[in-house]
């Protein structure tokens, strides 16, 4: 990419909402250019190590995001970490503006007793760990899956379903996919025979997509089981299921689903509802969740889970907690403890929650307005973003309030990033990495075979270089 005479942006994160974010800077601004930053060699974030593999369909938006990586005014400096490799005092010296898209990195936790036990883990670190994510590959649930009977999934969103439609399927069925090798192993030695998904309000409070929970209906390995009684909506709840599309159809799917015969498949996949989990028991190892049945009351127009003091008890030997996220804070940057994302006027960094705006500073995607949302809802989140920064830099208040001292310049970055040690990955080395795990792929007959850690990943581009 050659320097041109226009603004440099960087963006941090280079999932969706960074990608979102570059092409919206690309398109505003006509000499505008970009460096997408990640501190992974593989760029695509979510797509990558979100998305269900066996949901290959809603991996194809990585072919809009291959445009951007090979525009001349983008470059993609992966394996570089914000906070490690680049400070804020660095991007303020080599960009006009930031843009900061690095997502709801943890997951919420319940705050009972017992949450920490041996098999009590976050959905997220396992949808991590089946998608290849570096992070998540050496992590042990190989023998938390073989030592399994039934597994309980507590939260109502697609996630509960990812996660539980994987431990449902066979490995016949999952080798078709992306799923990790490690991961692929592990789950023919499962010994899962049912898996429960939990929520604390009822059906029509439930957040899954229609699609998703039809798919569970779909299942080749698993019967999937609804309490009839459990089917009584409250008059919020039926008003709410009637005036929503999405509400009703869930409904309509559920219904549908506690009205049917079991046909005696190996696995049971079982959907619950009105069931605050309130700890997990066991000694050393979880082997049990205990809950308290709520009650659904309407208050102020929402549909509220009121605790009724009955408890019910579930077994269980591992347990995937799918309870919503939250960001954590960034070095350098504000953060809003609270709702768990950097505090922001329509994409503006502000010192504090209600605070003045922190010029050339700007968010998008999760960080910016919390977990929400689909892969597609970034797009109008990060052009929020890049409309405040176009307009910032057009009014100049983005450039000169960063205007002293600066190298703006690709080859600054780079040697920057040279004198500190830093074997930045570029998009030039993923096309090569990507090609290798989609050749891999069609010898196996999958989409493609994950490389899954980073020694591996700068190793390709290395035998690339030569080097």
């Amino acid at each position: 990419m050659d320097d041109s005479p226009g603004p440099r942006v960087a963006v941090v994160g280079a999932g969706p909402a960074g990608f979102y974010a570059a092409e919206a800077v690309l398109r505003s601004h006509e000499t505008a250019t970009v460096d997408i930053i990640d501190r992974l060699p593989t760029p695509y974030g979510l797509v990558r190590f979100g998305v269900a593999p066996d949901h290959q369909k809603m991996k194809v938006v990585t072919r809009l995001y291959e445009r951007t990586l090979k525009d001349p005014r983008t470059r993609y400096l992966g394996n570089v970490t914000y906070g490690r490799d680049l400070n804020l005092e660095d991007l303020r010296r080599h960009y006009h503006a930031v843009v900061f898209a690095v997502g709801a990195a943890t997951d919420r936790r319940l705050g009972v007793e017992g949450e920490d036990l041996e098999g009590s883990l976050s959905a997220t670190d396992f949808v991590a760990w089946y998608n290849g994510h570096p992070d998540a590959a050496d992590h042990d649930f190989a023998s938390l899956l073989a030592g399994a009977r039934e597994a309980v999934v507590i939260g109502n969103g697609n996630v509960a379903i990812d996660v539980t439609r994987v431990l449902a399927k066979s490995v016949e069925e999952l080798a078709a996919t992306d799923i990790a090798d490690h991961a692929l192993e592990a789950l023919s030695g499962s010994g899962i025979e049912r898996v429960t998904i939990v929520g604390r309000r009822g059906p029509a409070e439930a957040k899954f997509t229609t699609k998703e929970l039809r798919e569970l209906g779909e299942l080749e390995n698993a019967d999937v089981e609804v309490r009839a009684a459990e089917m009584t909506l409250s008059p919020a709840s039926r008003a709410a299921a009637d005036a929503d599309v999405t509400t009703g159809k869930n409904v309509e799917v559920l219904t549908a689903f506690s009205e049917q015969p079991k046909l005696g498949k190996p696995r049971t996949v079982a959907l619950r509802f009105q069931l605050q989990p309130v700890g997990l028991v066991g000694d050393g190892k979880v082997s049990a969740v205990v809950f308290e049945r709520t009650r659904l009351e309407d208050v102020d127009g929402q549909v509220r889970a009121v605790s009724t003091g009955e408890h019910e008890t579930l077994p269980a030997q591992l347990v995937l907690k799918s309870v919503g996220y939250t960001g954590l804070p960034l070095p350098d940057l504000p953060f809003d403890e609270r709702r768990g994302v950097v505090p922001n006027e329509a994409g503006r960094v502000l010192d504090a929650p209600g605070g003045t705006p922190l010029p050339g500073l700007y968010v998008a995607g999760w960080i910016k307005r919390g977990a929400s949302g689909v892969i597609g809802t970034n797009k109008a989140d990060a052009m929020e973003s890049v409309a405040a920064l176009v307009e910032d830099l057009a009014a100049e208040s983005g450039r000169s309030a960063q205007a002293s001292g600066g190298d703006r310049t690709a080859a600054a970055v780079d040697h920057l990033l040279l004198t500190r040690g830093v074997d930045a990955f570029s998009s030039e080395d993923w096309f090569d990495l990507d090609a290798e795990e989609v050749a891999a792929g069609e010898a196996a007959g999958r989409p493609r075979v994950k490389t899954v850690r980073l020694q591996e990943m700068i190793a390709t581009a290395r035998r690339r270089r030569g080097g």
